[in-house]
């Protein structure tokens, strides 16, 4: 019988095919996360002023040092980054919505930095 060092990892059976896919994969790796960092980045400082009216002066964020006392506090409701996008395009309640006045770009950053500010999903 033949001894192991290793548990059988599904990448040990994955043959070259999966570790030719593996080594194309690795050098994007950082690149998507720089790319990420970056859209947070900018998803944050439309929060504090980008839109109009700001996200801040409605909401409370604690990551954002937000303390908006209109609308839902994000911590608390800790939406998806689906959702926010949606409030932010076809607006909710006594928000407005921002289509028009935020690039779909614009728009992803914020949803995606209230997602990961607040804990929800991404």
């Amino acid at each position: 019988m033949r001894a192991r060092l290793a548990p059988d990892l599904p990448i040990q059976r994955c043959g070259a095919a999966g570790w030719l896919a593996l080594a194309l994969a690795l050098p994007v790796l950082p690149v998507l996360a720089a790319d990420q960092s970056a859209q947070l980045e900018i998803g944050k400082k439309l929060f504090m002023s980008g839109a109009v009216p700001a996200c801040a002066v409605c909401h409370t964020l604690q990551a954002a040092g937000a303390e908006g006392a209109v609308g839902p506090v994000l911590d608390e409701l800790k939406p998806d980054a689906a959702r926010v996008a949606k409030a932010l395009r076809d607006g909710l309640g006594q928000m407005p919505s921002y289509k028009g006045k935020l690039s779909d770009e614009q728009i992803d950053a914020i949803a995606a930095y209230v997602a990961q500010a607040s804990g929800g999903a991404r």
